[in-house]
Order: structure tokens, then sequence, then C-alpha cells
């Protein structure tokens, strides 16, 4: 597996663009965009890369969630390679394919689990590959640094899945990857867990 961020160098706010990709680029591996993110000048980069010969540059494109950061670029995306879109809601014009979580998305060479994490977005979902012992984190709260404060009860329960999970490396939404993947989770779920759990149903009244 390869994975390339396209928007590293990016001059205006965007997300991190991450392009998976299978190490041969094989026909029955499936180019894949973690985000699309708001840069235009991804598409310039994802031309420069070569992602095999005899099929689409883009086959599909899973969104982390569905804020403006991470899915302005979608359509185009869609209407340059005829990739189809992945997410978690159907809020975003353009979604093909509507997550629900525990799906199994072959991404480049390699399969990865769909994990539903809410907490930052009520749409947040991380991208974890057992055989890589990679997590894409999106903007999932990974790194909590500081104990107590609040939080709802899902998104303490989807941290405690997370770390039930062998995981290396982080590719988080923005900034760089994280290689201390299952240290920094079970020191944020600690940081969690002193602080008030907020019940499931009490978190979706107070947001009105």
């Amino acid at each position: 597996m390869k994975v390339l961020n396209l928007t590293k160098g990016s001059k205006v706010y965007t997300s991190n663009v991450f392009l998976i990709l299978g190490d041969w680029n094989a026909i029955e591996d499936v180019n894949t965009l973690v985000d699309a993110g708001r840069d235009p000048l991804l598409l310039n980069a994802i031309n420069k890369v070569s992602t095999g010969v005899g099929k689409h540059q883009i086959e599909q494109v899973v969104l982390t969630h569905c804020h403006y950061d991470h899915a302005n670029l979608v359509p185009q995306i869609k209407e340059t390679y005829g990739a189809k879109a992945f997410a978690y809601t159907s809020s975003l014009v353009g979604i093909d394919v509507i997550l629900k979580g525990g799906e199994q998305l072959r991404m480049g060479d390699r399969y990865f689990e769909v994990l539903y994490t809410p907490g930052h977005s009520s749409d947040s979902i991380c991208l974890y590959c057992a055989a890589e012992k990679v997590l894409f984190s999106g903007d999932t709260p990974v790194s909590v640094v500081t104990p107590g404060g609040s939080h709802e009860e899902g998104f303490v329960q989807a941290l405690e899945g997370l770390c039930r999970r062998d995981i290396e490396t982080i590719y988080p939404g923005h900034g760089d990857p994280i290689l201390d993947g299952n240290a920094l989770l079970r020191r944020t779920l600690k940081n969690v867990r002193s602080g008030r759990i907020i019940p499931n149903n009490e978190g979706k009244e107070n947001r009105g």
C-alpha cells in the first residue's frame, strides 16, 4: 500500500487529502482518496501521479466527514475522474454510497474497516487497516492531552473501539502522521474518562 498526501504543500486552508494506491498499481487495486479538501490544485497533483494503466486515476473518494475543508472538491473529482463518493451522511450533494459503519472497503490493495466515531461531528468516521496497522482519523479527536472536560458517550465508546485495535500510524485530517498511535489513543481515552461523560440522549437534546 502506498499513501500520498496530495495537499501537504497547499497554500490555501484545506484538509489533508490522502491518495491510497496499491504497491504495484495492479488493475484490481482501487485508487482511493481519503477526503477531497478544497484546494483546486489537487487535480494537478493527482494528474502527476502514476496511478496505473487501464483504470480510472481516482475510483472512489471516502469522506471522513462532510465539513467544507474536507469535502468541497467532491463534485470536481466525480466529474473529472468518474469516481464514486462515500460518506456517513446524505446531507452532501453527490454522495453515491451512504456508510453505516462496519463496512470493509477495498482501498488501494488493502481492505479498510469503516468505524463510526462521533465526536468532532455527527457524521465522522475513521478508516482502519488491520494488515498495515494504520488509521485515517479525519478530525476525530484522537489526541486529548488535558484530563477532564465533557465528552459525549458515543465518542467515548468510539475511542474504546479504537483502543481495542492495533494502530501504529495515524493519518489525521490536518498535520503530520502520528507514529505512536496505540500509546496516544490510550492516553486520550484515560483523559476523556476522567471528565464528565454526557449520555448520548442528553447530548442530542442539548444540540436542539
